[in-house]
């Protein structure tokens, strides 16, 4: 793993009182629901609003400075749940997760992803519409999932999406980019993935701790869980599948106390994590990625 390992103990990794911790300063944002570290910098995050909110990223700093936002044209924001940041072919990309369906009674779902608006110069507000670059509708085998942990592992061009409220939280794979074909199917099951994969995913997540939020390193190694107590840690082996990684006990950092924990968000190497709450003015909880034990084979 290309990454430098930081060796801290559990005790250091918990989180700093709530008054001491920075805030998002952006009045726009009430209901922060996904969150991803800007590819360009990471000293940026995204977010944006839960269900009904306006159909806009938000630009802020990993000390909670407001820093504007984007439209994104043609869309609605029906249940905008996660965020992913990625890089595919050279070009930074957010991908919006359209997935949110608490009485699990959508048709289908949508991701949507759009190219990373360029970041504005020191002193200046971010204030554009974007167009996606491409959408992804789907449905899911077995009838509508609530989901509100998606990510993107851009070297395997692969999306995966963890559902909420199943026991266990079941897992499904998307790619990243639909052929022709799929592409051209409406409200296709383009998911990929078989009963065994799903049936065994996260086995060791206990069904209190719902996941609200999922994200990716970008070398594909490490994959972070949140739910509404904890952030789960998953280290995978070169060439391991997703399935194989995320079935395996994994590490848990200690409780992270936000009041209702939505969103997370890993350094693109892997060696920080950011979380997030719902609500004005939430604390951004940053804790450095502990050393972590080599995933048996």
């Amino acid at each position: 793993m290309n990454r430098l390992i930081l060796s801290v103990s559990l005790l250091s990794l918990l989180p700093l009182a709530a008054e001491e911790l920075p805030r998002i300063q952006s009045p726009a944002i009430t209901e922060a629901s996904g969150l991803a570290v800007s590819s360009a910098n990471p000293e940026f995050l995204w977010t944006h609003n839960d269900s009904g909110g306006t159909p806009q990223v938000h630009l802020i700093g990993s000390d909670g400075s407001d820093h504007g936002q984007v439209t994104v044209s043609g869309c609605a924001n029906t249940d905008w749940e996660d965020l992913a940041s990625f890089t595919l072919a050279g070009k930074n990309y957010l991908l919006i997760a359209d997935t949110g369906d608490n009485d699990a009674k959508r048709p289908s779902v949508s991701l949507i992803i759009i190219p990373e608006p360029s970041l504005p110069a020191a002193g200046k507000r971010l204030e554009a519409t974007v167009a996606p670059a491409w959408q992804i509708h789907f449905t899911y085998p077995g009838g509508p999932r609530d989901c509100e942990s998606v990510a993107v592992d851009s070297k395997a061009g692969k999306i995966l999406l963890i559902s909420k409220r199943t026991k266990p939280p079941e897992v499904y794979e998307l790619p990243l980019r639909p052929t022709k074909t799929e592409a051209s199917i409406p409200l296709s099951a383009v998911l990929i993935g078989n009963t065994a994969v799903v049936s065994a995913a996260l086995p060791f997540m206990p069904y209190g701790n719902q996941p609200t939020g999922l994200d990716i390193s970008a070398d594909g190694q490490l994959a972070a869980v949140i739910t509404y107590s904890e952030i789960f840690l998953f280290p995978r082996q070169p060439k391991e599948t997703w399935a194989i990684a995320l079935s395996r006990r994994p590490t848990a950092l200690p409780p992270h106390h936000l009041k209702q924990a939505e969103a997370v968000a890993l350094a693109k190497n892997g060696e920080t994590v950011f979380a997030i709450s719902e609500g004005k003015s939430s604390p951004i909880i940053r804790l450095p990625v502990p050393q972590l034990p080599a995933p048996s084979p």
